[in-house]
């Protein structure tokens, strides 16, 4: 990515996540960026749609990286979970509870048509398929580790949306106790 491209892509990330999709204006994210009105359209032709679905791609991939760094060197699924969690509580805190999911607060909040879903339902099947991974690698039968990753992603949103609501991420941290 180039670093202009880079710094739209981050901002934006940063402020779907805090404000949705409808509350962020284009003025504001070229603000942020630092960038001029034209190099929002030289990287996105679609305008803002494309900078979310770029922003929640990049958070996507940052989150996988977070699971596989998680789960790595654990050694077994309740210790990769706990760690997941409290990187994600942690993330929370660093953002003061100012912010949602760093992909569904950008997709969710934004068109509803199928490019915006189909990339949400696909990021979702990502995180799920990784975490499964891990499960069955630490030992886990695939389908027990199936239904273990799918209960930690639902657990995990909602989770999510109560830390937002209380603006406390001991309800993230405390999820393991829960799910495992």
């Amino acid at each position: 990515m180039t670093d202009t491209r880079s710094r739209l892509v981050i901002e934006a990330g940063y402020l779907f996540q805090q404000k949705g999709y409808h509350g962020v204006g284009l003025s504001q994210i070229l603000e942020r960026a630092g960038v001029p009105k034209g190099s929002l359209y030289h990287y996105f032709p679609n305008g803002k749609a494309d900078l979310a679905l770029a922003a929640a791609d990049v958070a996507a991939t940052e989150v996988l990286r977070i699971i596989d760094a998680s789960f790595e060197t654990a050694k077994d699924y309740q210790e990769g979970v706990t760690t997941f969690c409290y990187k994600l509580a942690k993330y929370f805190d660093i953002h003061e509870g100012k912010i949602g999911c760093p992909v569904s607060a950008t997709l969710l909040g934004g068109p509803d048509d199928a490019a915006f879903r189909d990339a949400l339902k696909g990021i979702f099947e990502k995180w799920m398929a990784r975490i499964t991974a891990h499960a069955v690698r630490l030992g886990q039968p695939a389908p027990d580790a199936a239904l273990n990753a799918q209960r930690l992603f639902l657990s995990l949103e909602g989770s999510w949306t109560l830390a937002r609501a209380q603006r406390n991420a001991d309800v993230i941290r405390n999820l393991p106790s829960l799910v495992c």
